[in-house]
């Protein structure tokens, strides 16, 4: 990514992802994405909580490797935080990632008819002055209703889901699929939980909202 003209300080959202970047924005800070590059793949028996955390910390590392090293992302003076996220679904023992084709996605709604599972979001923000990290974690409950194979199919072609963890998009038709949601962040399902994020950047120097923004 190359430099672009931003404010003297600004976040680092360590993703491409455009659900990530369109929560961001509702809070009116400077930030620019940047796509990390790292081993996604889970450890031997490892949980989605434990997952989730683990990649949202090597994430937010290799951004803070990448504006030490790399003028072209940004110089370190400039970045005030590094925000990293990951998520994943998971039904029972099984974990669902994002479907990437359209198969994939009816396999994993017509397994989530009828059935709670749990969406586990984390947040990775790291302070690129003392290099001091909060990591959090969002488990969202989702109930989903009972689904016909016609269904799955309206919401699929309608949707297009395939870059979203379980097939699902709860801020737009997925949530005609499901019978109730619990968790504290509505953000969260989206994929960033702005609600830990303004509790970490406080934790780490600032409260939010700010008359400068950062400052």
């Amino acid at each position: 990514m190359k430099s672009v003209d931003l404010p003297p300080l600004y976040l680092l959202l360590a993703s491409m992802s455009r659900y990530r970047a369109e929560c961001l924005s509702k809070i009116d800070l400077p930030f620019a994405q940047w796509a990390p590059h790292i081993d996604e793949t889970p450890l031997e028996n490892e949980q989605p909580a434990d997952l989730v955390c683990r990649l949202a910390g090597l994430k937010a590392q290799a951004g803070l490797k990448a504006i030490n090293g790399d003028a072209d992302i940004a110089r370190k003076s400039e970045v005030s935080h590094i925000l990293a996220s990951d998520q994943v679904m998971a039904l029972g023992q099984t974990i669902l990632g994002k479907p990437h084709t359209m198969e994939k996605a009816k396999e994993q709604l017509r397994s989530m008819s009828g059935q709670t599972v749990y969406f586990y979001t984390s947040l990775c923000v790291l302070d690129t002055n003392t290099n001091e990290s909060r990591i959090t974690l969002d488990k969202t409950k989702v109930v989903f209703r009972d689904l016909t194979d016609e269904q799955i199919e309206l919401y699929l072609n309608f949707e297009q889901p395939l870059d979203c963890a379980g097939s699902f998009k709860s801020e737009k038709a997925g949530i005609l699929l499901c019978k109730g949601i619990e968790g504290k962040d509505p953000n969260a399902l989206v994929g960033l939980p702005l609600v830990s994020l303004t509790d970490s950047l406080a934790a780490l120097g600032y409260q939010l909202p700010t008359s400068n923004k950062i400052v």
